[in-house]
């Protein structure tokens, strides 16, 4: 499920940085660079959580907060400085849902970002996948084919949703692993070998697979219809 993040920070380079990394993890990042043209957007409505720097010139991150609260329940993510416990504090008590302190790695606010919207709004990640008899119930990470259970690893669950997700369309190797929300510099053999093993799995013939595709030199498809 593609989440939908406002980010309200003066700071061009890191919603260019956030974007490229979230992007890959079906986290689309708007920007604002301000605080009033930021709460111009997110009265635009369609937005899953707002990620909400504390040090801006005019309007702060704080006033900002307080603004939003005024009719919004949105979940809101404060930026603020590493070691600056009072805008934590005053942050939180103002309503917004957690915190994270800069520098931070990218890695770590997709962790975050992700726990916010499964507390606060658990319905939208109630995420299920589903083509040609195959299901996939995310929160539980539970697979089935034609009704029986399947049991999948970590990384080949992973990968599985990521094909899921794109389901009739060709997936390069190269971005497997990123869409599968893995961190490891591995060689596209890697990924073949844990493909191999979900065809297996999912009684595809290895010899002339039907439901998850190779498009020679490409990736890989997974099937609508089997």
């Amino acid at each position: 499920m593609t989440l939908r993040v406002l980010l309200i920070d003066d700071d061009r380079r890191l919603f260019e940085l956030l974007g490229d990394y979230l992007g890959k993890h079906e986290v689309v990042v708007e920007h604002a660079s301000d605080g009033p043209s930021g709460l111009a957007r997110l009265a635009e409505g369609g937005h899953d959580l707002v990620l909400l720097d504390v040090m801006m010139p005019g309007m702060d991150g704080l006033a900002v907060l307080r603004r939003i609260r005024e009719n919004n329940s949105v979940p809101v993510v404060m930026l603020t400085a590493r070691g600056d416990e009072a805008d934590r504090v005053v942050g939180l008590e103002l309503g917004a849902d957690d915190y994270v302190a800069k520098p931070f790695s990218a890695r770590e606010l997709l962790a975050r970002l992700r726990a916010v919207v499964r507390r606060v709004r658990p319905g939208l990640m109630d995420e299920r996948l589903s083509a040609g008899g195959l299901v996939m119930d995310v929160p539980r990470r539970q697979v089935s084919l034609d009704g029986a259970e399947v049991e999948v690893t970590g990384l080949e669950f992973d990968l599985l949703a990521a094909l899921l997700r794109r389901a009739g369309r060709v997936v390069p190797r190269e971005l497997l692993l990123a869409a599968a929300g893995r961190e490891e510099v591995v060689g596209e053999r890697t990924v073949d070998v844990h493909i191999s093993h979900l065809r297996r799995k999912l009684g595809d013939d290895p010899r002339r697979p039907t439901r998850i595709r190779t498009v020679r030199g490409v990736g890989y498809l997974l099937a609508t219809g089997s």
